[in-house]
C-alpha cells in the first residue's frame, strides 16, 4: 500500500499546489491514499468548511489538523459530518470531530490518528499524548493493519521523543506543525517510518508559507496585522510511504514537486 502524506497545506498557494500537482504526483508515485495536514489551509490559520470540501474534491482522502483546527467557526459545525477529517484525539472528548478514522482501500484498512504535542500551544490544554497512544493503538489494531500518526507539535525535541516512543506501535509518525521539511526521514528496524516535519505545501520563499514582509513588520512593530499570501517558489511537499500487509513500512521517500505560480502573482505575493 502506497500512502502519500502531504506537508501542511498553507493558504491559497498551498491549495493551488494541490490543485495543480496532486493528480500528477499520484500517477507518478502510484499513491493509493492521500493524507494532508490542513491546519493552515485557510489564510494560514485553521481550515474553513469550503476549503475542507474543496481539498477532498481535489483528491485528498484524509485531512488532519492541529492546534488551529477550530479557528474557523464553520468547521466546528461541519467536522462531525466530514468523514475525511481528523482532529487531535487528545482534545477534550466532547469536542466536535473525531481523533482518528479508519478507511478501507481495497482489502486494506488504514487508520489515521492525529495527536497534539504539549509544548508551545497556549490556547489549548490537552491530555498527555504519550499516555494516550498505547490505548489508542490497541483499539485501532483490532480494525486496521496500517496506522498513520500525524503528530502535530511545536518543538523538534517533542516530535523526536514521539518518533522513538511510537517505534513499532504504528506504521509511521509524520511530524507536522513547524512547516519546514526536515532532513531526518528514517525507517526503523521495527518498520516505523518517522520524520520530524513533513514540511509545507505552498510557498517556500516565505515565513511559514506567509508573506515575509508582513511577518517581518509584525516583529518590528508588535502591531497585529493580517498575514498575507506568499506565492514565491511553490512546492507540493511530503513523504511517500510503502507499507506491507502487516503494517510495517518497507520504504519511505521525500516528495518535492515544484509548481509554477499562476499569472498575476507579481513578485511572488498577492
Amino acid at each position: 500500500m502506497k500512502i502519500l502524506f502531504l506537508g501542511e497545506i498553507v493558504s491559497k498557494a498551498g491549495i493551488y499546489c494541490v490543485k495543480t500537482a496532486l493528480d500528477d504526483v499520484r500517477k507518478q508515485t502510484g499513491a493509493q491514499f492521500v493524507i494532508a495536514n490542513g491546519d493552515g489551509a485557510t489564510g494560514g490559520f485553521g481550515i474553513g468548511k469550503s476549503h475542507a470540501v474543496y481539498l477532498r474534491k481535489l483528491g485528498v482522502d484524509c485531512i488532519t489538523g492541529g492546534d488551529q483546527i477550530y479557528y474557523k467557526k464553520d468547521i466546528a459545525e461541519f467536522i462531525d459530518r466530514a468523514g475525511h477529517m481528523v482532529r487531535a484525539a487528545n482534545f477534550p472528548p466532547k469536542n466536535p470531530g473525531r481523533g482518528y478514522r479508519i478507511y478501507r482501500v481495497g482489502d486494506v484498512s488504514i487508520a489515521v490518528l492525529n495527536l497534539l504535542g504539549l509544548s508551545g500551544f497556549l490556547r489549548v490544554h490537552l491530555s498527555n499524548p504519550y499516555t494516550f497512544l498505547p490505548e489508542l493503538v490497541e483499539r485501532l489494531r483490532k480494525d486496521a493493519s496500517i496506522i498513520i500518526l500525524d503528530y502535530h507539535a511545536s518543538t523538534t525535541a517533542e516530535k523526536r521523543i514521539m518518533s522513538i516512543y511510537a517505534d513499532g506501535m504504528v506504521s509511521a509518525v509524520m511530524g507536522t506543525g513547524q512547516r519546514v521539511l526536515t532532513a531526518d526521514l528514517e525507517l526503523s528496524a521495527g518498520g516505523t517510518a518517522t520524520i520530524t516535519d513533513c514540511g509545507r505545501t505552498g510557498s517556500q520563499n516565505s515565513v511559514a508559507g506567509l508573506a515575509a514582509e508582513v511577518e517581518i513588520e509584525k516583529f518590528l512593530t508588535a502591531i497585529p496585522q493580517r498575514s498575507g499570501d506568499a506565492w514565491d517558489n511553490l512546492e507540493l511537499q511530503g513523504v511517500l510511504l510503502d507499507i506491507d500487509e502487516s503494517g510495517k513500512t518497507v520504504s519511505a521517500e521525500y516528495i518535492r514537486e515544484p509548481v509554477e505560480p499562476p499569472e498575476g502573482t507579481e513578485h511572488g505575493s498577492e
